[in-house]
């Protein structure tokens, strides 16, 4: 039997406000175990929440982004449920009336476009973090600093039909964040993370299957693979006639395999009431009007543009907008050489590999947009060629020194007077008569020897279209 696919996710992205959702606290990631608390977000007795306006208006970004419906009014409430790192014994989340609903993500697979739509996006505070490291096994530190830290979950449609459209969901939506400016997007330390739905049903079939929610993969090549390992799994179970059980399975990356950890919690389980403490939140037409104004140029409209007005290729533009400084990076240079397809090239190429080869991002980058702009320039003019341009780099990247000026100091400049070059060729031809006999006889591959005797006579520097034009003119003779 053929099974059709469904996968729904449900991202959570922690948001760059200062302080926590509730309380004052510092929201600033890697402190000292239980530093950033207070009898707020530990939840002690006799202490009231006070809503973050900021996080209001990250989140009405978050939804005018993906084209959500804005609430007007919308309700916190308490999601019930123990667990050692959450104090109050409750989460203050949003269940029945949100404040986004309705919207949706573009993404390209293979050339095909396609809407996942977004059920919702509602405001919570994360709970605290355990760890196990350099204790017994039987033991678990606490740290509450994550408590409170405010999220918006995104919970989208189960619209997904494979592991790689829930990998370029994954992109697109972080994308979005950190264009926004509300969220960091690092999935190693946990500020974008992301649950799976799955279910296998026979193709053709209207009808939902019994799903599996998969946690604990922190990047998008792991939700991949633990989409297609989960995929496998249910397949062969229902092959053999047996029964999907639903649970909440963990991605084990180590043996690329998933693992049952729990049996799956339904909503009731949580007994959502209203928050007491929280009046309903009102939101005015005027605000969402004023936070529209400060929308960015999303990742997706800008890979569109990219394509369109740089002539580059879809991979090209889709690694030149997966950062928002790369891709101002590229356009700043294409002003200074006027000439994208060279300006993309050298970007990613030389630029991210070197970079990349440091361990470092292009946040970290050193050079500018003119350094790189410059160089191309000095390739157009004619003044270096390809080949010298790469050792300019090297040189610039490791000091910084705009690329006129190295070339100067080392003598770099491209040799195209054909007077000085027509001497060089006529002495390697003198001193070459065995390959010149080959060429005659048509033995052309030998060519290639006259073009590098000119440019070890050269060091280099030869211009390679001049050399090539009258290396051809003189043996043609």
């Amino acid at each position: 039997m053929e099974y059709e696919v469904v996968i729904g996710l449900e991202v959570h992205a922690q948001l760059l406000t200062d302080t926590k959702i509730f309380c004052g606290c510092s929201n600033k990631f890697g402190e000292t175990p239980n530093e950033n608390t207070c009898p707020v977000c530990t939840g002690q007795p006799g202490s009231l929440p006070v809503l973050n306006k900021k996080v209001v208006e990250f989140a009405i970004k978050a939804g005018l982004a993906t084209d959500c419906k804005i609430n007007k009014r919308s309700i916190f409430a308490r999601k019930n449920y123990f667990y050692p790192d959450l104090p109050k014994g409750y989460q203050i989340s949003q269940y029945e009336l949100p404040i986004c609903e309705h919207g949706k993500i573009k993404i390209n697979v293979n050339g095909k476009e396609k809407e996942i739509g977004i059920t919702r996006i509602h405001m919570e505070e994360d709970a605290g973090k355990l760890s196990h490291e350099g204790i017994d096994r039987n033991s678990s530190y606490v740290d509450f600093n994550r408590t409170g830290t405010p999220l918006i979950e995104i919970v989208s449609e189960p619209d997904i039909r494979s592991p790689e459209e829930a990998a370029e969901y994954l992109k697109q939506l972080r994308n979005t964040v950190v264009y926004l400016g509300i969220c960091d997007g690092n999935m190693e330390e946990g500020s974008f993370r992301c649950d799976a739905n799955i279910s296998l049903r026979p193709k053709g079939s209207d009808k939902f299957g019994t799903k599996t929610e998969l946690k604990n993969m922190n990047s998008f090549r792991n939700v991949q693979k633990a989409l297609e390992y989960e995929i496998k799994r249910q397949k062969e179970i229902l092959e053999e006639g047996g029964v999907i059980v639903q649970e909440t399975r963990l991605w084990n990356a180590d043996k690329g395999i998933t693992e049952s950890m729990r049996s799956k919690e339904e909503a009731h389980d949580y007994r959502y009431f209203p928050d007491p403490d929280l009046l309903p939140l009102i939101i005015d037409d005027s605000w969402i009007e004023e936070i529209k104004k400060s929308i960015p140029e999303l990742p997706y409209e800008k890979e569109k543009r990219f394509i369109q007005q740089y002539k580059i290729s879809r991979d090209d533009a889709d690694v030149l907008v997966s950062s928002k400084i790369l891709a101002q990076f590229f356009e700043d240079t294409v002003k200074y050489c006027n000439d994208p397809v060279a300006a993309n090239n050298w970007i990613r190429v030389e630029l991210l590999g070197s970079l990349n080869y440091e361990g470092k991002s292009i946040e970290e980058c050193k050079l500018t947009p003119e350094h790189i702009g410059e160089l191309i320039s000095l390739i157009k003019k004619g003044t270096i060629s390809g080949k010298i341009a790469k050792t300019v780099f090297r040189e610039m990247y490791e000091t910084l020194k705009k690329p006129e000026q190295i070339v100067k100091e080392k003598g770099l400049t491209q040799i195209s007077d054909e007077g000085e070059l027509k001497g060089i060729i006529e002495n390697i031809i003198k001193n070459s008569p065995a390959q010149v006999e080959q060429y005659k006889n048509g033995k052309t591959k030998v060519f290639g020897f006259f073009v590098g005797q000119v440019m070890k006579a050269t060091k280099g520097q030869a211009n390679p279209q001049v050399v090539n034009r009258l290396l051809k003119d003189m043996l043609d003779k």
